[in-house]
């Protein structure tokens, strides 16, 4: 075993060698094609969903395409600011400033479920909280996670809600606010009684959920939020110039095309759809109000 763990290094050095070439020679033909996501979920489940994305669309494009991946929103950003990579899966907020960053980027493309996205609050069950239509009063005093500190649907909706539910910043309405950094832990914290309320997509809950990765008899949803735009694709504005004429349009059909189930089921999502730049203006306006955006 242990010579094949030493060619399984060789291999990963061997390949960080001829990207580093690749990318000094400027060959278009040569050149990977890089993306990356925002983790949002713990590593190793990211690494398997976008694994099979990037044979995918090594597959359809006919390059090689590989997915690395980050260790917060801010690094995904900066790595699509740097075109250390040319594409990326972004909250909506991540995406509002990697766009505004890269002059000429555009989004791609959704899942059906982004176009109508949506947060839950959930509570540990030993609060006593119960579901509503509204955020309850009895959220006052008790402890509070949202997810990372650049999430959408963890931080941007949650907290817009919050101010706008109780005319006050979360510091003024919790006991004790903190950053879980991904909706997995958030749920794990929220569940373990660590926090005994916080924010996560509602995606993310569903899936935990029905695999049983979150114990829903100590921790469930108390309100839902109203939907919102969210996540996309969103892909560097200069990648016809590098890859070839046409290379955008032919990247934004194959995430439209993509429709193998199990590779749909890891997001999770029932298909892609177009989208605009223009359909995350309302975002930017809210990330503004909360200098999440310049």
């Amino acid at each position: 075993m242990f010579k094949y763990l030493r060619y399984g290094v060789f291999k990963h050095i061997v390949y960080g060698m001829a990207l580093s070439l690749a990318l000094a020679t400027g060959g278009a033909n040569a050149q990977p094609f890089v993306f990356t996501a925002i983790p949002d979920e713990d590593e190793t489940r990211l690494q398997e969903r976008f694994d099979i994305v990037a044979d995918y669309l090594s597959e359809e494009l006919d390059v090689d395409v590989r997915y690395v991946p980050v260790k917060s929103y801010a690094a995904a950003v900066s790595a699509f600011r740097n075109n250390q990579v040319q594409l990326a899966w972004f909250g909506a907020v991540s995406g509002v400033q990697a766009r505004e960053l890269v002059p000429g980027s555009r989004a791609l493309a959704q899942g059906e479920e982004d176009a109508e996205f949506r947060t839950y609050f959930i509570a540990n069950r030993e609060t006593g909280l119960e579901r509503g239509d509204t955020l309850p009063e009895d959220l006052r005093g008790k402890t509070f996670t949202f997810g990372s500190k650049g999430s959408t649907s963890g931080r941007l909706i949650p907290e817009y809600h919050i101010r706008d539910q109780f005319g006050e910043s979360p510091d003024n309405v919790f006991s004790r606010v903190g950053y879980a950094g991904n909706h997995s832990r958030t749920m794990a914290l929220v569940e373990s009684g660590a926090y005994q309320v916080g924010a996560v997509n509602f995606a993310a809950w569903e899936k935990d959920a029905e695999s049983g990765a979150v114990d829903t008899d100590r921790v469930h949803v108390i309100w839902e939020t109203p939907p919102f735009t969210n996540y996309q694709w969103t892909i560097r504005g200069d990648v016809d110039q590098r890859y070839g004429d046409g290379f955008m349009e032919r990247v934004k059909q194959a995430l439209l095309d993509m429709d193998d189930p199990d590779l749909l089921a890891s997001f999770p999502r029932r298909g892609f759809i177009p989208v605009d730049n223009e359909d995350y203006d309302i975002i930017r306006e809210m990330g503004r109000e909360l200098d999440l955006i310049d």
